[in-house]
Order: structure tokens, then C-alpha cells, then sequence
């Protein structure tokens, strides 16, 4: 299930999508909602919205235009030696789909410690 639209995306994006992006677009948002279900199914829908174009944003990238790779971390270039090297956030690659760290505080899946108990609640507090 999507979350978001092509419209949600381009109206995010820093250029115009192709005819053969945006239907790559409604594939990735299908798979970003496939993913972020896999997080939360129960988060709220404006989150499911806000993670699912941010991960569709990152994947798609800016089509070269910047020179600088959606989500990465640390870069570096060099001239007459032709060299580039990036650094991405979370151990991604360019065209992944992947949720950060604030999005799964977004979805309410975060890092939390705790116990949960599959047999708390079975028991009826009259039988004990």
C-alpha cells in the first residue's frame, strides 16, 4: 500500500520526473509502504506519508544535477585525478530505499528496551 503520490514526490523534488520515473516512483512508494508496514503498521498516517516520500526522494536522487548524493554524510573530490568518493548515512547506497533513524522515531520504532510478554493480558483477573 502507498502512503504518498507521484504529485507528493515531484512536489518535493528540485527537478522535473521523466515519464519513466514516475513510474519507477509508484513502484518505489508501493515497496516504501511495504517497508514502513514492516516497522509499524499501526504509526500515523501523516508519518507513513512523511517516511515513505523521504525514502522515495532519497532513492530517486536529483538526477545528477547537484553532484551530491541524496543522504550522504561525508564526500570528497578531486580534480585532475578524477577521483569522488561519499560516505552514505546508514551504510546505503544511491537508489536504496532504507528508513533513518528519525524516520523509525516517526513511525514509533525507535530504539526502545523493554520486555513483552505474549501471556500478559490472557489472564482474567477473576480467576486469580
Amino acid at each position: 500500500m502507498a502512503y504518498a503520490t507521484t504529485d507528493d514526490i515531484q512536489a518535493r523534488m528540485t527537478r522535473e520526473l521523466s515519464a519513466d520515473e514516475i513510474s519507477v516512483c509508484e513502484a518505489l512508494l508501493e515497496d516504501a509502504g511495504v517497508l514502513i508496514d514492516a516497522y509499524n503498521a499501526n504509526a500515523v498516517c501523516s508519518a507513513k506519508q512523511l517516511v515513505s516520500i523521504r525514502m522515495v526522494v532519497r532513492a530517486l536522487g536529483d538526477g545528477g544535477a547537484v553532484g551530491v548524493p541524496l543522504g550522504a554524510t561525508q564526500g570528497s573530490m578531486s580534480a585532475l585525478g578524477y577521483s569522488q568518493s561519499w560516505t552514505m548515512s546508514g551504510g546505503a547506497s544511491v537508489g536504496e530505499l532504507y528508513i533513518g533513524k528519525a524516520e523509525k522515531k516517526l513511525l514509533g520504532a525507535g530504539d526502545r528496551i523493554g520486555a513483552y510478554s505474549p501471556l500478559e493480558g490472557s489472564v482474567c483477573a477473576e480467576s486469580l
